[in-house]
């Protein structure tokens, strides 16, 4: 490897290395980091001149890291987590003031549920905090978590490492949705009036709405269905205004059901309790801000299992 000054080393370019590594494309990194693909592929050069090496080398499906790649890869995420532990440990974090943006990673579920209640808390605690949201896959998340790109996740995730720290908020399950006029809404579910339904059918790729799947193939329950959607956010509305019905998580339901404009049925068979977590990373245990903001999530959950 050449001479280098490390005194003319940008640490954007190494973070850039970092989210390379984790996605091995520079379309997905371009995304993570809200650049343009061109910007990537130019910090890409920048960093292949900086080691004197391609480090990561194009594959038919997949950006293939080098020797070079793999060894650098370790040192780069922890001096990275290192450096972001120390700013954010030595910040001190006023809610009242701080224009902090926080990152979180949640389902469309999860949102329909979480945010309304947290931007509401944000409003009158912390007038100026920021929030992003995103979906990520499971096998990227907890990268992402340590190396500081994500402050905290939201949901039923056990795949992720024991370096991240969970805290549980509900154990939920799933019910069917139907509008209170729907001619089953006012009789108790059985195996036969499941297949009777018409439904809506909203994908995503939460491991709760998986495991519930599942059960629901293993007890042969072929569902008859009217719409299939890549995403959640309107099939609530749609069950309120049609006699399709809907399976989705109770607490989720309850916070779509305000004015009990639909009936929310238990399901015929053991359906599996869903424990539902905050996450976040115990090399950033130290930072105000996630943990204020962790702190208020759960005051947050009390208080609705309080009134519950």
């Amino acid at each position: 490897m050449k001479q280098m000054n490390i005194g003319a080393v940008d640490l954007n370019l190494l973070k850039t290395f970092i989210v390379i590594w984790e996605l091995r494309s520079l379309t997905a990194a371009a995304d993570r980091l809200h650049l343009t693909q061109p910007a990537v592929s130019h910090a890409l050069r920048r960093l292949r001149e900086m080691f004197d090496d391609p480090l990561f080398v194009r594959s038919t499906s997949a950006m293939v890291p080098t020797e070079t790649a793999i060894r650098l890869h370790e040192p780069i995420a922890r001096a990275l987590g290192i450096i972001h532990e120390a700013l954010h440990t030595h910040a001190s974090f006023d809610p009242a003031t701080a224009t902090r943006t926080f990152h979180l990673v949640m389902s469309d579920m999860s949102c329909s549920h979480v945010l309304p209640l947290l931007m509401e808390e944000l409003a009158h605690a912390a007038p100026h905090v920021s929030i992003e949201v995103q979906q990520m896959a499971m096998e990227n998340l907890g990268a992402a978590m340590r190396n500081g790109d994500v402050d905290l996740a939201f949901g039923y995730l056990p795949g992720l490492p024991e370096d991240c720290q969970s805290q549980l908020v509900l154990n939920d399950d799933y019910v069917c949705m139907l509008r209170k006029t729907h001619p089953q809404a006012s009789e108790p579910l059985t195996m036969e009036s499941l297949l009777q339904l018409r439904y809506v059918y909203a994908n995503t790729n939460t491991t709760g709405h998986q495991l519930a799947e599942d059960v629901l193939r293993n007890a042969g329950v072929k569902r008859d269905f009217a719409l299939r959607m890549p995403h959640f956010t309107v099939a609530p509305q749609i069950v309120r205004d049609t006699d399709l019905a809907l399976f989705l998580p109770r607490s989720i339901a309850e916070r779509h059901n305000v004015d009990e404009a639909c009936v929310l049925l238990d399901l015929p068979l053991e359906m599996p309790r869903i424990p539902v977590s905050i996450y976040t990373h115990t090399r950033f245990s130290a930072d105000s801000g996630i943990q204020w903001l962790r702190s208020l999530l759960i005051e947050m959950f009390g208080r609705e299992a309080e009134n519950a």
